[in-house]
């Protein structure tokens, strides 16, 4: 390993600014995150060499949570740089410290650093005096889901690109179904667009194709379908309904995720004991799932969230996974402040 990645770092003097301050956190480490590096500093007691510079391959920061563990530290603070601290705080936090995820700018408005005492060595002696506040991250179980919900709002979009192409395609056409149809990934019209990718330009057959349920007439389907079909375009919009499809198919999988996750929370209510009164509406297949879904929320939150206006199913799933179920970390009417770390 390098002398770069093991190289020891020697510490600067503090400022005096904070003389005269309690010290609360005696077993204190302050880290500076960056990209391929991460400064460490400890109480001075604690080592001989008590600001030292790792590097951020796994096993250097699995070598960091032991040497924070052999110097006694139980509690450390960093700044949210990026994303380059997730997999450090995430390998701290295993290892069973207490990590404070702090913001930049709420450092700096501490005043009294000096311009050549290192990052670390603020972070440190700042914590160690109890004058920083952690930034709100929910538990691991939490932070699981949010990572799946986080992921399907990018899957979505991306599908949503591609529908996008979709009507482009169309467009250039001049096949405006996306005015004779509601939704273009719709059954009908779906059934419509396969058809023609097959070869099929009959407009009356095409539009045979219809679901009963669409409001459209055959009459202006048909008179929707009268377009140019050039190549260059179907073949624009092959690949824009392949991809529509992968993505759909993409979504489908993540939302599997979704369910075992959500699985896993322990329910707060018995929805045997305390059923989850059914909102009156067909008995579709749709609506069963979504009934299901919705009494596995109101089990893990204990109440039925989607009861409030504009609260639906995806949006109960993004409050959860962004705020976690312990509302005792809130401020409220009743408390002064709330601890969150």
């Amino acid at each position: 390993m390098s002398q770069k990645t093991r190289g020891k770092v020697k510490p600067k003097k503090l400022p005096k600014s904070l003389a005269g301050l309690q010290r609360i956190n005696l077993n204190a480490a302050g880290i500076d995150i960056s990209a391929g590096e991460h400064y460490v500093a400890v109480p001075a007691d604690r080592d001989p060499q008590p600001v030292q510079r790792f590097g951020t391959y796994t096993s250097e920061l699995h070598r960091l949570a032991r040497w924070l563990k052999d110097c006694g530290i139980t509690t450390v603070a960093m700044e949210s740089t990026s994303n380059y601290w997730v997999a450090l705080f995430q390998i701290l936090e295993s290892a069973g410290l207490e990590v404070l995820l702090v913001n930049a700018r709420h450092v700096k408005n501490v005043p009294g650093k000096k311009s050549d005492v290192l990052d670390c060595q603020w972070l440190q002696e700042l914590h160690t005096y109890g004058l920083l506040r952690g930034s709100f991250r929910p538990s691991d179980q939490v932070c699981q889901l949010r990572s799946y919900l986080r992921h399907r709002d990018n899957l979505v979009r991306g599908a949503g690109r591609h529908i996008q192409h979709m009507q482009k395609a169309l467009t250039e056409m001049n096949l405006p179904l996306h005015r004779v149809f509601s939704d273009l990934t719709g059954l009908s019209a779906m059934l419509i667009i396969e058809a023609i990718l097959q070869g099929e330009r009959d407009a009356t057959k095409l539009a045979a194709m219809k679901d009963g349920r669409a409001k459209a007439s055959v009459e202006e389907i048909v008179r929707a379908l009268e377009g140019d079909y050039r190549a260059e375009h179907l073949f624009a919009l092959e690949q824009a309904v392949r991809l529509y499809r992968t993505y759909s198919t993409m979504i489908a999988e993540c939302d599997s995720k979704i369910a075992l996750q959500l699985a896993s929370f322990a329910p707060k209510v018995d929805p045997s004991a305390q059923p989850l009164p059914e909102k009156a509406r067909k008995k579709t297949a749709a609506a069963q799932a979504d009934f299901q879904m919705r009494t596995q929320l109101y089990s893990i939150c204990g109440v039925d969230l989607t009861r409030i206006p504009g609260f639906h199913l995806l949006t109960v799933q993004a409050l959860i996974s962004e705020i976690g179920l312990d509302m005792g970390r809130w401020r409220s009417e009743n408390t002064s402040a709330a601890g969150s770390t």
